[in-house]
């Protein structure tokens, strides 16, 4: 049987807000913005860049890839010095940086460095990129609202490379209340780029509004029943091959709401899948790791 939410007592078993963003969608989040890099930095190089990307996707040690980008991190530096007003080549840069942030930079300080340079490059594309997608995210809530209303799908590229540097960034900055109050307009955004083209960027959209959505207890603005959708939705979407999507289905909602059997089903799924798959192998390779320990620590929050 389901067991509702409950606030005050789910407050004591689980992080609270600010611990929850420093977690949310770490892997989804930071392997989709570094897929997605190839496809622009394909044009300024040669395609050795797409071989460079997909040999990073493809990996099966983490540690391995951990090692190896901060090289990549420093070409991308120099591309960018090199076309400084390319949209493309900046938000190729800010997603490289954005995986990085939230998947190796250990260190809250070194995280939050690299996060605010993602989001710096990603603010440049915006507005490298047109004048009605420059300046979105220093917009209040209403004018944002406003002006997303205004783009298309043609902004689709900048519009998601500054969503995912925006949401890292706020990972990386846990503890500043300024940041964490920009988490609705994070989703706003999100919710356009959904509107523009529901399957985009193989459904990662749809698994950021899911995490979001259960960051906040419903008094403030959560909505699980919401996230749950959007959860399946991105497993339907990427048609279950990325792992990631389970783990934090389960992570996000099946915990919140104490669903214990959704919880140790999604997971189980996750460890005894082949993590295998053209661009995911690293993903799945992390979600399978990450579903190893929450699945450990069931019988403790449960």
């Amino acid at each position: 049987m389901r067991r509702a939410y409950r606030h005050d007592e789910s407050e004591a078993r689980r992080p609270g807000v600010a611990g929850r963003a420093v977690r949310f969608g770490v892997t989804g989040l930071a392997l989709l913005a570094l897929s997605g890099c190839s496809l622009f930095i394909d044009r300024a190089v040669n395609n050795a860049s797409d071989n460079l990307s997909a040999a990073i996707l493809n990996h099966n040690d983490p540690e391995t890839v951990r090692d190896g980008a901060p090289s990549y991190l420093l070409l991308m530096d120099a591309l960018v010095e090199g076309s400084p007003d390319d949209p493309g080549i900046l938000t190729s840069a800010s997603s490289l940086y954005a995986a990085y942030a939230a998947l190796f930079a250990d260190d809250p300080a070194r995280a939050a460095r690299l996060s605010a340079r993602s989001r710096g490059y990603a603010d440049r594309a915006l507005c490298a990129h047109a004048e009605r997608t420059c300046g979105l995210g220093q917009l209040d809530y209403d004018r944002l609202s406003a002006r997303l209303a205004e783009v298309n799908a043609d902004d689709l590229p900048v519009l998601y490379g500054y969503g995912v540097a925006w949401l890292v960034y706020i990972r990386a900055h846990a503890d500043d209340w300024t940041a964490l109050a920009d988490l609705p307009k994070a989703e706003a955004l999100l919710e356009r780029i959904v509107a523009l083209d529901d399957e985009y960027e193989n459904g990662n959209p749809h698994l950021f509004l899911g995490v979001l959505k259960t960051l906040r207890p419903p008094a403030l603005g959560g909505d699980p029943e919401a996230a749950r959708v959007h959860f399946e939705r991105a497993i339907e979407i990427s048609g279950g091959r990325d792992l990631s999507m389970k783990v934090e289905y389960a992570r996000g909602y099946a915990r919140l709401l104490y669903e214990r059997e959704l919880h140790d089903r999604l997971l189980t799924e996750v460890v005894e899948a082949d993590p295998n798959a053209p661009r995911l192998t690293l993903t799945n390779t992390i979600a399978q790791r990450d579903a190893r320990l929450l699945l450990d620590s069931a019988d403790d929050y449960f």
